[in-house]
């Protein structure tokens, strides 16, 4: 019999009398089995991932369960309610402050209380991010589990440089996650864009359920993973203009060619043509997109291109 209880870890109270409470829920089974976390929408603009859980919940609850599983299916919810990537308080980025701390901003108190209340807790973590409001995202990072990481089961995985500095890993939850605790960490890229959902979230069920099952976590054998490609090398390519972005490349998982056209910028008041957009790299795969005619500003994110000149295919 699988035991569910819901957790509600207070951690600071704000000005205008409410609490900000951190909500796990923990299921329980009944045979051994690791503790295995699941969390979403550490940036609040990214809810696809609470969108996932929120599927998987019926799912969870019905099933044996070896082990525990923690779920915090709004990690950010002061960022999520106003569907911001930061919080509006202090508008720092919370990916960028673990394991946080108890004298800073209130995003290091959130972040200190995840890392205590969440990450020193479990022997897995599945991290689910999106492509926030507009554009819409389909990769997953190898961090240090690459069995777990393809058993998600997306078409297109990340092998980042290891030892990088700066804010790439520095303050992240992988931080916490992969170099000081050693655990298990995948952390997913998929859906966000103004289309449907759904497709996603049918996915991301999935891919879920079936890295539990490679855990050991769920009964059954996991389903093998597709033919993957993984590349070494993403190249992001950011408008320098702002105005309408419209979109020619290729859909998600496609590859693309030397100097292709990505996109076009055109001003919504004149329809003036202000930049043409082409891939960075000779031989691309897409991995970020906007799937449909978005408004931009210079330097939002436009596309995301793996290299595939370095790629590793199975």
């Amino acid at each position: 019999m699988t035991i569910h209880r819901i957790h509600r870890h207070k951690f600071a109270t704000m000005a205008d009398g409410t609490d900000s409470v951190l909500t796990i829920h923990e299921l329980t089974g009944t045979g051994n089995g690791p503790t295995v976390g699941i969390s979403a929408s550490i940036h609040g603009n990214e809810n696809v991932g609470s969108q996932i859980i929120r599927a998987l919940w019926p799912k969870l609850r019905e099933s044996r369960i070896s082990g525990r599983l923690l779920v915090m299916p709004v990690a950010n919810p002061r960022a999520f309610a106003v569907n911001k990537r930061f919080t509006p308080i202090d508008e720092l980025n919370l990916n960028r402050q673990f394991p946080g701390t108890n004298d800073g901003c209130f995003t290091d108190h959130l972040a200190a209380a995840i890392t205590r209340e969440f990450l020193e807790m479990i022997d897995i973590h599945i991290d689910l991010h999106a492509g926030t409001d507009r554009p819409t995202v389909d990769y997953v990072y190898i961090m240090n589990d690459e069995r777990l990481s393809r058993a998600f089961g997306s078409r297109v995985l990340y092998r980042p440089k290891q030892g990088v500095g700066g804010t790439t890993y520095q303050g992240t939850t992988k931080t916490v996650t992969v170099d000081r605790r050693g655990i298990a960490s995948i952390v997913v890229e998929l859906g966000g864009g103004i289309v449907a959902q759904e497709p996603y979230v049918a996915r991301g069920c999935e891919g879920v359920l079936n890295i539990l099952r490679a855990a050991n976590s769920l009964g059954g054998e996991p389903a093998p993973p597709p033919p993957q490609i993984v590349v070494r090398g993403i190249e992001i390519v950011r408008p320098k203009q702002g105005g309408w972005l419209e979109t020619e490349a290729p859909p998600l998982g496609e590859e693309i060619g030397e100097g292709a056209v990505l996109g076009r910028v055109v001003s919504p008041y004149s329809f003036e043509e202000l930049e043409v957009i082409y891939s960075p790299v000779r031989h691309g795969i897409m991995i970020l997109s906007h799937l449909n005619r978005n408004l931009v500003e210079p330097g939002d994110y436009g596309y995301m291109v793996g290299d595939m000149e370095s790629a590793e295919e199975k």
